[in-house]
């Protein structure tokens, strides 16, 4: 890797569940501070079509019907994070999802001299969650979105935008399935918050504000583990 003998290129992992705003605050990451957002299923799709050794064996591996194993996709992350565009840093998104994974990820950074700089967990209100996903609705002709308690028409039932009378609700996101989802998340997750708090590498922030404070906070662990 070259240029990274002088400096080491951060590692952050985000943490949360299904709709605590992970993909929007990892955009705004990238914009602020050029690093570089690696989501496991973008690195499978891209290792599969570009055709890397790595990539030949998850393609087998999931024609044959089977899951990639954390061999298989650490090789193609050791493949991604060589690459000139993760000078800079990374942040993973879906991977590690294990204690298992998060140990093999150690052992793939420290071959090249990094480390998780910081695992950052976007903690939520169960409760509040599931009212904020399971009342969403979007306009069947625009896509513009609403909100049953948060952000209703003007007028009930034509849209703001163009007035369309056709709204959709995405048939999961319903009251049950956003608490299962959610119980899922906290059942798999809680391992790796308790391996990250013993190494020492755990953030938490409120997911619950508004968009510009959460990304302020997360901007402020970043500048702080990785100055």
């Amino acid at each position: 890797m070259d240029g990274m003998t002088t400096t080491i290129a951060p590692v952050l992992i985000l943490l949360g569940p299904p709709g605590a705003g992970k993909g929007t605050q990892a955009r705004m990451l990238e914009e602020q501070f050029g690093l570089v957002q690696l989501s496991t299923g973008d690195l499978l799709r891209a290792a599969v079509a570009n055709g890397t050794e790595a990539g030949k064996q998850a393609k087998a591996v999931m024609e044959a019907g089977d899951l990639v194993s954390d061999e298989i996709v650490i090789a193609i992350l050791r493949d991604r994070l060589a690459e000139p565009d993760c000078a800079k840093g990374v942040i993973l998104d879906g991977f590690p999802r294990t204690t298992v994974q998060a140990q093999a990820l150690d052992a793939l950074l420290a071959e090249s001299g990094q480390r998780i700089n910081a695992a950052i967990s976007l903690d939520v209100d169960d409760a509040a969650m599931v009212t904020r996903i399971s009342g969403r609705t979007t306009c069947g002709g625009c896509g513009e979105g609403y909100h049953d308690s948060f952000k209703q028409p003007k007028t009930a039932g034509t849209c703001d935008k163009c007035g369309g009378t056709e709204f959709k609700r995405r048939a999961d996101d319903n009251a049950e399935t956003v608490a299962s989802r959610l119980e899922a998340y906290h059942a798999q997750t809680a391992p790796l918050i308790d391996y990250y708090a013993r190494a020492g590498a755990l953030s938490r922030i409120d997911a619950m504000g508004e968009i510009q404070t959460i990304a302020t906070d997360l901007a402020a662990i970043v500048k702080t583990t990785t100055a």
